[in-house]
This record gives C-alpha cells, sequence and structure tokens, in this order.
C-alpha cells in the first residue's frame, strides 16, 4: 500500500463501528482488524461506538484500548440508533478511507485493505460491500432484495446490497454528509445527491453470526421505505422547498381555476340562450374546483415557509456522550 496518498493524514485508515449488546465478539474483531492490517502494513485507527449497550461491552472496550493504541472508543448514554453512532464516528475519523462494519464478525476484516485500495488507486469516493452469498434465513432475504430493488429504481444507484455495513469511504465523504435517523441504509443516495457520485460495489465475504442475536426485526423494511421516501424529498427539495409546494400549489390552483371559469362560461353561455341553467353553486363541481383552490394557496404558502425556515434546520446530531476513550473532551 503506498503510503504518499496518506501523507496529509494521521492514519490511512480509519474503521468505525457501531455496536449494541457485543461485548462476546470484540476482543476476537479487533484481534483480526489488527493482524490483517500489519499484515498490509496499513497504519490504522479503530472507532467504536458503543450505543447504549445494556451488557459489558464498554467494560470491554475499555479493557481492550488499555493495551491496544490503535483503539479509540465513544459510549452514549442510551441507544439512539446505529445512524446517531456513525454520524459520531464520522465526525472523530482522521484517516485518509474511512470503513464501517459491524462489530457481530459476520463483516470480515479481510476486505478492509482491497476496499482501501478501490479509494486510494481507483479513485472511487464510496465503495459498498454486496453480501452475494448470504447466511440469513428467507424471511430477512426476501425483503432485502425488494428493498433494495425499489433503491436502485428511485436513486438511480446500480448497487446489490444498499445495507450491507462494510462500506469504504474517501474522507471527504464522511465529513461533507450528515447522517441522522435511521438513514444509514442511505448513505449511498446521501453521498451522491451530495456531489459524490463515483460510488462501487465488492463482493464481500458474510460469515453467520458467532455471538448473540441480531438486533434487527422485520419492521425495519417498513420503516427503511418511509424513510426512502423522506430522504428522496429531502436531498431533492431541502434546498428549494418551493419547487416542490410551488409546484403542486400552482398546479392545484390552476386546475381549480379553470373548473371555476368552465362552469361559469357554460352559466353565461346557457343563459344567453335562453337554456335552462343549474346554479354555479349547485353544482358539486364547483365545490370540488374550490378545494382545489384554496388546497393550491395552501400549498404554496407551505413552500414559501418552508424556504424561510430551511435556513435554520433542527439540531439533528446532538447526542449525550457519557465517556469517551483515547478522545478530547
Amino acid at each position: 500500500m503506498s503510503k504518499r496518498l496518506s501523507s496529509h493524514f494521521p492514519v490511512e485508515l480509519s474503521i468505525v463501528i457501531p455496536l449494541l449488546n457485543e461485548a462476546e465478539s470484540l476482543p476476537e474483531l479487533t484481534r483480526w482488524i489488527n493482524r490483517v492490517l500489519t499484515q498490509h502494513g496499513l497504519t490504522y485507527e479503530v472507532i467504536l461506538i458503543d450505543d447504549g449497550s445494556t451488557d459489558a461491552s464498554w467494560d470491554v472496550i475499555e479493557e481492550l484500548a488499555q493495551t491496544d493504541t490503535h483503539l479509540r472508543g465513544i459510549r452514549f448514554n442510551r441507544n439512539y440508533g446505529k445512524s446517531a453512532a456513525l454520524n459520531t464516528g464520522f465526525r472523530e475519523t482522521t484517516g485518509r478511507v474511512v470503513c464501517t462494519m459491524d462489530a457481530d464478525l459476520q463483516d470480515s476484516p479481510e476486505e478492509l485493505p482491497e476496499l482501501y485500495r478501490m479509494i486510494v488507486e481507483e479513485r472511487y469516493d464510496l465503495v459498498s460491500g454486496w453480501k452475494k452469498k448470504r447466511f440469513d434465513p428467507l424471511s430477512k432475504t426476501i425483503p432485502t432484495k425488494l428493498f433494495n430493488g425499489a433503491t436502485r429504481w428511485i436513486s438511480g444507484i446500480r448497487l446489490h446490497d444498499f445495507n450491507c455495513g462494510l462500506k469504504a469511504y474517501d474522507q471527504r465523504v464522511v465529513k461533507g454528509i450528515e447522517v441522522y435517523g435511521e438513514m444509514h441504509r442511505y448513505i449511498p443516495v446521501i453521498a451522491k445527491w451530495n456531489g459524490f457520485g463515483r460510488i462501487g460495489e465488492k463482493a464481500v465475504q458474510h460469515q453467520e453470526r458467532k455471538y448473540g442475536v441480531t438486533k434487527f426485526g422485520l419492521e425495519r423494511f417498513v420503516y427503511g421505505f418511509l424513510d426512502l421516501m423522506s430522504i428522496t424529498f429531502v436531498s431533492r427539495f431541502r434546498r428549494r422547498p418551493m419547487h416542490f409546494f410551488g409546484t403542486l400549489g400552482s398546479v392545484s390552483f390552476l386546475v381549480g381555476m379553470l373548473i371555476t371559469l368552465w362552469l361559469v362560461i357554460e352559466k353565461v353561455y346557457l343563459a344567453y340562450h335562453n337554456l335552462r341553467a343549474r346554479d354555479v353553486t349547485d353544482q358539486p363541481l364547483f365545490f370540488l374546483a374550490l378545494v382545489a383552490v384554496i388546497l393550491g394557496m395552501q400549498l404554496f404558502l407551505a413552500g414559501f415557509l418552508a424556504e424561510m425556515v430551511q435556513l435554520n434546520g433542527p439540531r439533528r446530531n446532538d447526542y449525550l456522550i457519557r465517556d469517551r476513550i483515547n478522545l478530547p473532551d
């Protein structure tokens, strides 16, 4: 590995690992990472984010950090979710390349050197892992395929596995995006819509879970679809909400006005020819037109207010951190 490309960074590779109740797997995982990266001559740091674990995970991290200077730790006061852990870890990284992986040993550290190479040498902004062969039940793999298909269709990004925890990023990407809520599933989408369009994919090993149980249920696919709708709207219209609300409002207002104009013209025409005509206000279509006009005005006003509000976005990423290891306060 060439260190010339990493000369402006303290380390070549930062590894961000969010975890929840993974005390059993942490010693094996950190030893494995050390063995692989030492063999490849890569300087690195591991940032472990304890997302409110209720087991001995933090005790294990403290113990490991006493003998392994590569380890850095952050402990949340409670469980905030994977997106919060990743976003906090991203802010602390110092490496030329940043990799993320899960702490349950299902992601193999053997993939890290190649992911690093693809970012540095092939100049990708982001490389996503693809668990081509999965060790998951059908109740998980089938919804995953549907989820990935919908995301490919909406985002236009040709990845097989958006939700794979094993990913690599150029440092500019993790410092230039914000991950909040449950948006960790859509980091490639967020990256693309922030101008980081060189997105690659690598088939990676998927190991069977060795310790503990999965922390995710089927509800994540329902929430995932809603999150996809949210991130699509926010990414496309966050800076120009009037384009969305204003367009819908204008169309609704115009349709309502055209229907009203038609009813009035029809009334005048029939009256002029001494034909029997219903009063405009006696026709249900008039009230539908009135609703369309009012709705159009409200949507237009919503767009205007959104333009004003978007300049002062909510504080999405303020998390109460209880303890830190090898990090400045």
